[in-house]
């Protein structure tokens, strides 16, 4: 029995975002060792697709529609989890969006949902959701998902970097106030490197009305899309990892460990030396600069 089955078996998941992508991946592996799976996304029919999966793999799982970027939606999946349940085991602040664009060319009602989503659905997440667990008194554990990208600079990219710079700062204090409270709740940012996944198909800039990418963002998302299916980790082999390593108890919860380390190498050295940003190799010709 691995240390997530001995952890996890029995207790119940919530995963924001599970209707694809880094959540679906998080959710089968949580129904495979044997976890009671909420899978919530503000897509029902993904999320039911996914928990039918599930269920149709010998698991447990339910689907419920859920709108991160609205606090009070996430009060009552809490309020509805824990009187259904009694208790959460894992709460998985997985849902995000990614938007590409100049700052000034995003519209103003993209550049909201960006951040509802990806920063006030991870913030009121925790906070709907932690004082039930207080409350259930027994040991818990909040994984928030980061990213590489928490760690750099990527222009026009702009919207979803500094979001994940936001949540693992936020992800970084919270595990500190944890200790402060004497509470058993371990908490841990999840950084994926690149992973196969949809989260640069062309539909996801599209949005809708008055809530789409630029049309110069295009280019810069098929790239990324291309780079990520022929070089991406397989999904359910990072979220294995992730699980494994957020069941450790591990603040740091990564899927390729050296990337990682070149980041957060790249990132000191920035900070230490005070440099003004520059474009790298890379990043150059990911915006087609030669």
């Amino acid at each position: 029995m691995t240390k997530e089955e001995e952890l996890f078996s029995g207790g119940v998941a919530v995963i924001t975002g599970a209707g694809a992508g880094i959540g679906m991946g998080l959710a089968r592996r949580c129904g495979a060792i044997g976890m009671t799976v909420v899978v919530t996304d503000i897509d029902a029919a993904r999320a039911e697709a996914v928990a039918a999966d599930i269920r149709a793999a010998g698991g447990k799982a339910e689907a419920i529609r859920v709108d991160v970027s609205r606090p009070e939606a996430l009060d009552v999946l809490a309020r509805q989890v824990f009187d259904r349940h009694g208790a959460v085991r894992l709460l998985v602040n997985n849902a995000g969006i990614e938007t590409l664009g100049y700052t000034w060319e995003i519209p103003a009602a993209r550049w909201e949902a960006t951040l509802n989503v990806n920063i006030h659905g991870i913030v009121h997440g925790v906070r709907a959701f932690v004082p039930h667990m207080l409350r259930a008194g027994q040991e818990a554990w909040i994984a928030n998902l980061s990213s590489i990208g928490a760690f750099g600079q990527m222009p026009t990219q702009t919207a979803y970097i500094m979001s994940k710079h936001a949540i693992q700062s936020f992800s970084e204090c919270l595990y500190l106030e944890m200790q402060v409270a004497g509470a058993p709740i371990h908490v841990s940012a999840v950084v994926p490197g690149m992973v196969k996944t949809s989260i640069f198909d062309p539909e996801a800039g599209q949005g809708e009305k008055g809530m789409g990418e630029p049309e110069s963002a295009a280019r810069h998302r098929a790239t990324m899309a291309h780079m990520m299916a022929a070089h991406g980790m397989d999904l359910d082999e990072a979220c294995r990892r992730f699980l494994a390593r957020i069941a450790a108890g591990e603040f740091w919860v990564d899927s390729q460990p050296e990337m990682t380390r070149q980041s957060l190498d790249a990132r000191a050295a920035f900070l230490t030396e005070q440099t003004a940003p520059a474009l790298n190799e890379t990043t150059r010709q990911l915006l087609g600069l030669g």
